[in-house]
């Protein structure tokens, strides 16, 4: 809004640089630009200001699908002034004199104007779409075709304005019609997290059964494993008895080849001892053999008279003494008769 300083009889206008100034004096105009600053006098001068910034109009209609389905657009149109001096003239932007603001509402029509403009080419659009191509598609296509329209539009750069962007930010249904559309999705989508579900529960039950046959196959090879222990320990063990057996098997060998030869060397010593004694007792006894009788008995009464002391008591009877007897005088007899010296001591 332009700023105006009132004096007397003459007044001062200071606009911003985003706002185009038209003065006219007397129904005619003479001066026209952007950010002006002038004095003018009021009984005698007109003003127009018009905004050459970028606008946005905001839209919002309801529409009807091919398939008689209520829908709601909602978008902004953003548009501009080319050509101030047009659209002086054709919508009213005067100001007040005395303080700057509009007269009118020259923003407003241009946005009602907009507005019809592209509701028109939106229900255009809708009316030969069903509802669901709408939705998924729509809010491109509508932009498209609004764009399309308002670009085309020679009522509108007659009028010195320019459409620089349309903008569509929804397309919906009625409440109801967009829950029950969302009915099939939703339980498209709640299969899915079912189906992702069962997925899940069905890769566990996969990786549990997994892992209880890993399990078992490391109970199966320790088994195994175990039964390898136990029958390699059978088989030292086994082999320890036998190495032993064998060592004593060795050691009782050695031992009775030992003693065997202990006893043979035992044995040959008491034979040759044996038989020395036999050789010397059958040596005496060969002596005795020829040793006269009356000898033997003088080495006998020797023998005894050597164990007299020895002896306590003493028999003789007279058949013992008389058979010694007999045979003294027959060994004395004997050796007279052959002459022996010595014979009658």
């Amino acid at each position: 809004m332009a700023e105006i300083r009132n004096y007397p009889m003459f007044r001062h206008l200071r606009a911003e640089p985003s706002v185009h100034v038209l003065r006219f004096r007397r129904g005619k105009l003479v001066s026209s630009g952007r950010g002006a600053s002038f004095w003018f006098r009021p009984l005698s001068t007109s003003l127009a200001e018009v905004p050459m910034d970028d606008r946005d109009i905001p839209f919002l209609f309801h529409g009807r699908a091919r398939d008689f389905q209520d829908t709601t657009v909602q978008g902004v149109i953003t548009f501009r002034v080319t050509d101030p001096e047009k659209v002086a003239k054709r919508i009213d932007f005067a100001i007040d004199l005395r303080s700057g603001s509009a007269l009118e509402q020259p923003l407003e029509k241009l946005a009602g104007l907009l507005t019809e403009l592209a509701q028109q080419y939106a229900f255009g659009y809708l009316a030969k779409t069903d509802l669901r191509h709408v939705l998924a598609e729509g809010a491109a296509e509508i932009r498209e075709h609004i764009s399309t329209g308002l670009h085309g539009e020679a009522c509108l750069s007659e009028m010195g304005l320019e459409v620089t962007a349309v903008r569509v930010s929804s397309v919906k249904p009625v409440a109801e019609v967009e829950k029950a559309l969302q009915i099939p999705v939703r339980e498209a989508i709640q299969q899915e997290a079912d189906e992702a579900k069962f997925r899940r529960r069905a890769e566990a039950v996969q990786k549990e059964r997994a892992i209880q046959e890993n399990e078992l196959q490391n109970q199966i090879e320790l088994a195994r494993r175990e039964a390898d222990l136990i029958n390699q320990r059978g088989e030292n063990d086994k082999k320890k008895a036998t190495d032993e057996a064998e060592s004593a098997k060795i050691s009782t060998v050695a031992e009775a080849e030992r003693t065997s030869i202990q006893a043979r060397a035992q044995a040959d010593s008491i034979n040759t001892v044996e038989e020395a004694r036999v050789r010397a007792e059958q040596e005496r006894m060969d002596i005795y053999r020829d040793f006269p009788t009356e000898r033997l008995l003088g080495l006998a009464a020797q023998d005894f008279a050597v164990k007299l002391q020895k002896i306590e008591h003493l028999s003789l009877t007279p058949d013992m003494l008389s058979h010694l007897l007999s045979r003294l005088m027959q060994a004395g007899a004997g050796r007279l008769e052959q002459g022996e010296p010595g014979a009658g001591a």
